[in-house]
C-alpha cells in the first residue's frame, strides 16, 4: 500500500469514528 492509500483509510476511519462519536454524545455538540 502507498502512504496516500493509507492516509486516505486513516481519514475515512477518523471521519466515521468522529461521526459515531456524535451521534452517540449529541449533547456535546
Amino acid at each position: 500500500m502507498s502512504l496516500e492509500s493509507i492516509v486516505m483509510l486513516l481519514i475515512c476511519v477518523g471521519m466515521m469514528v468522529y461521526l459515531l462519536y456524535a451521534l452517540l454524545r449529541p449533547e456535546k455538540f
